[in-house]
């Protein structure tokens, strides 16, 4: 009897580390000191001592039940995405700047090529948040996981300076609120989805005309990464009052989140074209729209506060990042919430 007998084979897990270095080190940062392989990743915070108070903030969370599909599709780079998104979606809307990710894959079996595709979406999520992939843990857990099954998480690090931190607690009656689209789905919602459509490779094949895609790929489509508009907001001098990253529970559970008491979010829903992959949900699944609302971003992945003067600015500005934006509210003097007209 030997480790491999029992079901981990070491040397697949030397093969998965060669494959993924090359997609590691594409997303190296030049504060990052350490090399791959070693226990801990290492980043030097001495390119940011012009800061009056340096402050970190992180964020981890993962990719959930969405992970069913890439397994059915045998598909599985851009869920590697999606990770990212869920993590530095959450450390900007404090205003903070990414810095580096580190990932947490567990498998009932270790594929190399199917690690190094997990990885290779992972290293694209980096890449397009200018965080670096420093480190990670691949465990192989036979008897635990399905051989053909894995669970991701990440943890990302991002730095503000303590002046410069959005909190939301400024946001006043009279401002507007900027929504910047999704693409699609993202990563929350996926028992349901799951419950709604036919999880078969067949049916998730077949093409729909509303979405111009099969509907694996819509629902595969990663997350949006949204580090790049908020870069550009902040180049133009715009300093939002609040963020919100539109995950599980929608409107109704993350708009809130940005707002202080005695402020009350009132949103159109009608200010934006809803994507079809919403309406598909709710006629196929008789959904209703409120409670689509309490699942999904409908179309919006991020709700920031503006004050009136900005508008136009930042709607430019999120446009130069290569996102679409649309003003879809405002805030009012009011109980603590949100209102959907």
């Amino acid at each position: 009897m030997d480790y491999k007998m029992a079901g981990v084979d070491i040397k697949a897990g030397y093969q998965s580390v060669e494959l993924i270095k090359k997609h590691i080190e594409a997303t190296r940062r030049p504060e990052v000191l350490s090399g791959i392989g070693g226990f801990a990743g290492a980043f030097s915070i001495a390119n940011f001592k012009n800061m009056e108070k340096p402050t970190l903030v992180s964020g981890n969370d993962g990719v959930g039940t969405k992970l069913k599909l890439a397994f059915i599709m045998d598909k599985h780079d851009t869920v590697g995405i999606d990770c990212v998104a869920m993590c530095v979606n959450d450390v900007i809307c404090c205003g903070a700047e990414p810095l580096f990710f580190l990932d947490y894959i567990a498998c009932g079996r270790n594929e190399p090529a199917k690690i190094e595709q997990i990885v290779s979406g992972i290293a694209e999520g980096c890449r397009q948040s200018g965080a670096s992939l420093i480190g990670g843990e691949t465990a192989e857990m036979p008897g635990f996981y399905p051989v053909d099954e894995y669970d991701l998480a990440g943890f990302s690090v991002g730095i503000v300076d303590e002046k410069d931190i959005v909190t939301g607690e400024n946001i006043k009656p009279g401002e507007v609120l900027i929504g910047i689209a999704s693409s699609g789905v993202h990563s929350n919602g996926f028992s349901l989805v799951r419950q709604v459509f036919n999880m078969t490779h067949e049916a998730l094949s077949t093409r729909y005309e509303s979405l111009g895609k099969t509907l694996g790929e819509e629902l595969l489509t990663p997350t949006k990464i949204y580090v790049n508009s908020l870069k550009e907001l902040k180049a133009a001098g715009i300093r939002a009052g609040g963020f919100s990253h539109i995950t599980g529970g929608g409107f109704h559970e993350n708009v809130p989140r940005m707002l202080p008491e005695g402020i009350h979010a009132v949103i159109n829903k009608n200010s934006y074209e809803i994507p079809a992959i919403f309406r598909m949900l709710s006629v196929d699944g008789d959904v209703p729209m409120e409670a689509m609302y309490n699942t999904y971003n409908m179309g919006i992945g991020m709700v920031m506060s503006v004050a009136p003067a900005d508008v136009d600015a930042a709607v430019a500005a999120i446009g130069r990042a290569g996102e679409k934006a649309f003003v879809i509210g405002e805030t009012k003097a009011g109980e603590k919430g949100i209102t959907l007209c």
